[in-house]
């Protein structure tokens, strides 16, 4: 059975610091610009924020995984490379890439600079992951959210790199690294702007019922009755009015959490697990990361400590996702 490694989100230096403090293995952050894919206003690291929440993690044995995962548009790769280099030169343990331009870059300007293949790249064949370990020597894939336990053992059997996959946090019902939603309402891209749903884009108002509705641009996402939990606004989750009947047509509001299949992930082959979660704050990284430490921990003694973490999932609901699926 493969050993575990928690693999943990940082927005801002006390979440990295609440991720460190609580457990994780790795912590994985992006910088301050759209070369990462939570390109958020007030999130991220400058390069000394960065400097500074390395030599922390290093002081406790826990790595930093830097996401450059978003794709360069024609012409201005600059900033990419530059967020690269950077990164090399501050001493990240790692470089989560998507773009074949970057880990080409990558591949030669930093050759002993581990890579590792983000969800972005959306690789969930052992043909295509072949590929990306012969052309760039990735180490590690971050599998795209749409196999099942029994498909990853599979795979794991059929390629010789690591596997690293969601165990917390959002879902998307977009195969990753190929949604353009977003932008034809916002129009800025998840993919080359690193923002799905931007802030700036959101509102909310009280209609003259008393509902809640929130706006992403000038569209209607939902409408939440009074005391109603109201979500983020962002397309795919959205309730619409079809036969004459609201619902949620795409996805509803819930939350990936694998906690109680963590031995199936393991006997899988599965060498990291990744919580979600750059936009969260540190008491909800605290939170979650030593909920997770725990369960891993609790593993070699045979049974799994289980956290209850409704309230701070979305929707307080729980699913299994992908990995239990029964449909085909």
């Amino acid at each position: 059975m493969t050993a575990l490694e928690l693999v943990c989100p940082a927005g801002t230096s006390a979440a990295l610091k609440a991720a460190v403090n609580s457990g994780a293995d790795a912590v994985y952050l992006g910088f301050r610009d759209a070369t990462n894919a939570r390109n958020f206003p007030g999130l991220n690291f400058s390069r000394g924020e960065l400097e500074q929440g390395i030599a922390y993690a290093h002081d406790q044995d826990c790595k930093i995984f830097l996401a450059i995962n978003t794709f360069p548009t024609a012409g201005n790769a600059g900033p990419w490379h530059q967020a690269m280099d950077d990164g090399a030169e501050l001493g990240v343990d790692a470089v989560i890439l998507a773009d074949i331009g970057m880990l080409d870059y990558a591949t030669r300007k930093h050759p002993d600079l581990r890579r590792h293949l983000s969800v972005q790249a959306s690789a969930s064949n052992p043909e295509a992951i072949r590929f990306y370990q012969d052309a760039f020597d990735v180490k590690r894939v971050v599998l795209p959210r749409v196999l099942s336990v029994a498909e990853i053992a599979a795979l794991n059997k059929d390629i010789s790199v690591e596997t690293e996959v969601f165990v917390f946090g959002g879902l998307c019902v977009m195969a990753e690294g190929r949604c353009a939603l977003s932008s034809y309402v916002t129009g800025q891209s998840p993919n080359t702007n690193g923002v799905c749903s931007p802030a700036c884009a959101v509102n909310y108002e009280e209609d003259a019922d008393g509902r809640m509705v929130s706006k992403l641009g000038d569209f209607t996402i939902n409408a939440f009755e009074p005391g109603e939990a109201a979500g983020y606004p962002t397309l795919c989750k959205g309730r619409f009015i079809a036969r004459d009947k609201a619902s949620y047509l795409f996805e509803d509001p819930v939350s990936l959490n694998a906690t109680s299949i963590l031995p199936d992930l393991a006997a899988a082959g599965v060498t990291g697990l990744k919580i979600e979660g750059r936009q969260r704050g540190k008491a909800y990284i605290a939170k979650v990361v030593s909920s997770f430490r725990q369960a891993v921990d609790s593993m070699a003694d045979g049974a799994v400590i289980e956290t209850d973490l409704t309230q701070v999932t979305e929707g307080q609901r729980k699913t299994a996702g992908a990995y239990q699926k029964t449909w085909r």
